[in-house]
């Protein structure tokens, strides 16, 4: 139960704090200018944004999960099931930030989940 736990929030807050952070980044706009007084104004614009603060501690959740779950279970097993934050992600980006997402994604995305249920299955 606790490693199923632990998993979810991997999966659910770290990528919910990736979309949080990246739909912080598409409203700051790209850097073009990469003086050290652009990348100050840069930094200090997207410090003022409240889903840049959310999407931070939200990426630290899954951060601190993820570190707790290494504690008692093998890299091997921890990383391949984590994965399942890019079926996540590819899921709230369509859904979050309304992206469109192709035909081979989605058949990227079903190959590694395939792959995520063949490595749960060989849970010791």
């Amino acid at each position: 139960m606790r490693e199923a736990v632990l998993f979810l929030f991997i999966v659910v807050a770290g990528t919910a704090g990736e979309l949080c952070v990246s739909r912080a980044m598409k409203s700051v706009g790209e850097i073009h200018d990469f003086r050290p007084k652009s990348i100050l104004r840069f930094i200090l614009q997207s410090a003022r944004l409240p889903w840049m603060w959310l999407g931070m501690a939200l990426m630290s959740v899954g951060f601190f999960s993820l570190l707790a779950i290494l504690s008692f279970r093998e890299v091997s097993f921890v990383v391949p099931v984590s994965a399942l934050s890019y079926a996540a992600g590819a899921f709230g980006a369509k859904a979050f930030l309304g992206e469109r997402i192709v035909r081979n994604r989605w058949i990227g995305i079903a190959v590694v989940c395939l792959g995520v249920t063949i490595v749960w299955w060989s849970r010791k």
